[in-house]
């Protein structure tokens, strides 16, 4: 079967759960307003795409590449990206709902999350050297022998980080976070 190779289009308001989107690659395009939820991804390669206001929750993405990605004000629920290609992976973050999604075990260096809602990620293994949240949820997210060394956390809010458990030099932190990173020792601060 010969693969398709589609290069800056525009997709507006498919909704692909009734339209079948072509396995191939798709390069330099743009999807706006469009509904992926719940279908098959596999076999696809994303490079260079922008994806905005889609709804892309509980997506079969094993396989899926995605190559300098970027996905805006998008609803992204349950995904799990450790299935996904990760020759050359890399993805941005502004404004999205990644709740219940996995990174596990992923190099996810200088990734940048937005404004997003965090809550329940798995961060477990990922390598996030570098990564930059900003003013995001991360509330009952999983850091569990995660690489946050040089991560800026900053303005991001309700994470529980074990420093211990987790490799964290260089990281950034505000005065407000230290009950999340203190919380192993059941100690007051106030």
């Amino acid at each position: 079967m010969e693969a398709n190779y589609i290069s800056n289009e525009n997709f507006d308001r498919v909704n692909y759960t009734d339209t079948v989107l072509a396995k191939g690659e798709y390069e330099d395009c743009t999807f706006t307003h469009c509904v992926f939820a719940q279908v098959d991804l596999q076999r696809v390669t994303f490079v260079e795409c922008i994806f905005e206001n889609c709804d892309i929750s509980m997506a079969n993405i094993n396989g899926t590449a995605f190559r300098e990605v970027r996905f805006e004000n998008c609803k992204l629920l349950g995904l799990r990206f450790e299935h996904c290609n990760e020759f050359l992976f890399s993805v941005g973050f502004n404004s999205c709902q990644l709740n219940l999604s996995s990174f596990y075990n992923l190099s996810l260096k200088s990734t940048r999350f937005e404004n997003c809602n965090l809550s329940e990620v798995d961060f477990a293994g990922t390598d996030l050297t570098g990564a930059i949240f900003n003013h995001c949820d991360l509330q009952n997210a999983l850091f569990d022998n995660t690489i946050l060394e040089k991560a800026d956390l900053r303005t991001s809010f309700g994470f529980t980080i074990d420093p211990e458990g987790n490799r964290v030099k260089k990281a950034k932190f505000s005065l407000d976070a230290l009950p999340g990173l203190l919380t192993k020792y059941d100690i007051i601060i106030g």
